[in-house]
């Protein structure tokens, strides 16, 4: 029955159900399995095994490593306090929870890392990998299904491999990936990718035969992304970023069809890609970790000649036109591991514009793309990293308030730094679009409060640049107002309150140091 997609003879035999195969996963095992921004991820045998310890009642707890962020396994395995140690991202509330409690042990990583990690023993030993496939070839090889993410390397350093073969994707599927493990350092070549659409690799990540020790079939999509469409603000903030690109084409800065795109998973970053749509631009490539909603419609429009990535994240809408109707973009689209996709060296020489999601940003320029007043941890850095400090141009997005506006986007200083000042090229709000290129410190703040805050804030922030700037320093601050707008929203949950908060606050910061109470 499944003589198209098990190649190999002898391993037919290995078919199992998930109930049987769950039972490889013992306490204290480090498990990488597959799943990139929640798709291609392993499905039936998570499920299954917290199907036994509900009914065993059995303590268990396991290190588990992915690509990025899973679906439902994330959810169910947290649920059910299964993980010790997580990397390098996640996306699920519960398990959000639980990291910020201490439960688990979270390593915030950037994508490109985990390979190098994995391959120099800094993980331990991968105990298992769980793949999902398309199908296993005649040598064992596993093709993935909708993303590569970390598992060449999983399946390159574990002990031993379940594949999860799921036949509700298409065998077209097969041909789309482009597997390219880099060899060990020193004795490492340079990866010979000069262009989004180069391949360089072979169609599916190779595996032992051997290490395959059971196969199991499932049928079922995956798990679809919760993207929010367009609204008025994020199509202004697209707008911004169309006009800044014409403008460097005009400098001669970027050729007519820009250079290679990024867009990081979220909401604003889709719909600021989308709005591509309705600019000028055609030919344009993708090389990215994403293949969110809009690159598929900037296909449809006519847009895009090519796209690299990661890992298809697409809403059940999008995933429904695409995923039977894969063949239509063949030739137009590869999956990649993630530390090819990520990769820093390739980023710079291609030149990657990238456009990633800011949580908050501050006014000269640092950014926040993780910790929620710089404690309680959201998703992870993902790439973000990767490509702004590599990237030709960085560009950060967010709206320029938050909770119904008690919160300010921008800040006197980030309560966490995820991309320093010296990453960050352009920022970009509703309210407007800063290019922070050439721009001392003082400059970048003169920008930044100009024309990325929002009405309610902005005569808060010039007061603090202004008394801040009277004493002096390259880059001036308030060190004891520097988080005074997060310590206002955690005390009467609306920055908007600050000059009644700091009424009280001020008078307490001239005391002698012993007798202050705040």
């Amino acid at each position: 029955m499944y003589e198209e997609r098990i190649r190999r003879a002898d391993l037919r035999s290995r078919i199992v159900s998930a109930d049987t195969a769950q039972d490889m996963v013992k306490d204290g095992m480090t498990v990488g399995v597959s799943g990139f921004t929640r798709s291609g991820d392993a499905k039936a045998v998570p499920r299954a095994l917290v199907k036994r310890l509900e009914q065993t009642m059995e303590p268990m707890g396991i290190n588990l490593y992915s690509g990025a962020s899973l679906a439902e396994t994330d959810t169910l395995l947290s649920e059910h306090n299964v993980i010790m140690r997580r990397l390098p991202y996640q996306s699920d509330r519960s398990m959000r929870s639980r990291i910020n409690s201490g439960q688990i042990a979270y390593i915030d990583q950037h994508l490109s890392h985990t390979a190098e990690w994995a391959r120099n023993g800094l993980l331990g030993d991968m105990d298992l990998a769980i793949i999902e496939a398309v199908a296993i070839t005649e040598d064992g090889g596993i093709v993935p299904t909708t993303s590569v993410g970390n598992s060449p390397i999983f399946v390159q350093q574990a002990k031993k491999v379940i594949v999860e073969l799921n036949v509700s994707i298409p065998l077209a599927f097969e041909g789309i990936h482009d597997i390219y493990v880099p060899e060990n350092r020193p004795y490492r070549q340079p990866i010979p990718l000069w262009a989004p659409s180069d391949r360089i690799g072979s169609a599916s990540i190779p595996c032992d035969p051997n290490k395959i020790e059971a196969i199991v079939i499932t049928n079922e999509y995956d798990s679809p992304s919760p993207i929010v469409p367009p609204d008025s603000e994020t199509q202004v903030m697209a707008n911004y970023i169309l006009e800044f690109l014409e403008n460097e084409v005009r400098q001669g800065r970027l050729p007519k069809n820009l250079a290679p795109l990024q867009s990081g998973v979220g909401s604003v970053a889709n719909a600021v890609l989308s709005g591509l749509k309705t600019s000028s631009f055609e030919n344009l490539e993708i090389y990215t970790e994403v293949m969110q909603d809009a690159v598929f419609e900037l296909f449809e429009a006519g847009k895009v000649s090519f796209a690299s990535s990661c890992s298809f994240t697409l809403s059940d809408a999008t995933m429904r036109k695409v995923i039977p109707d894969i063949e239509k973009y063949r030739g137009k689209v590869i999956l990649r591991p993630q530390e090819i996709s990520n990769h820093p060296e390739i980023i710079r020489r291609l030149g990657i514009i990238a456009i990633n999601a800011a949580l908050e940003v501050d006014i000269y320029g640092n950014v926040n793309s993780t910790h929620v007043r710089g404690t309680h941890m959201m998703n992870g850095i993902g790439g973000s990293g990767d490509f702004a400090r590599n990237a030709g141009i960085a560009i950060f997005v967010t709206k320029s308030t938050a909770k119904h506006g008690a919160i300010s986007s921008v800040v006197p200083f980030v309560s966490h730094v995820d991309h320093t000042e010296h990453d960050v090229d352009v920022l970009v709000t509703e309210r407007g679009l800063a290019d922070l290129r050439g721009l001392s410190p003082r400059e970048r703040a003169k920008i930044i409060v100009e024309k990325l805050v929002h009405p309610d804030y902005q005569d808060q922030l010039w007061d603090y640049c202004e008394r801040a700037a009277v004493k002096g320093g390259n880059t001036p601050h308030l060190l004891s107002e520097a988080f005074s707008w997060h310590e206002c929203y955690d005390e009467t949950g609306d920055m908007r309150n600050l000059s009644i908060w700091k009424d009280d606050l001020v008078p307490q910061l001239h005391q002698t140091p012993s007798s202050v109470t705040v």
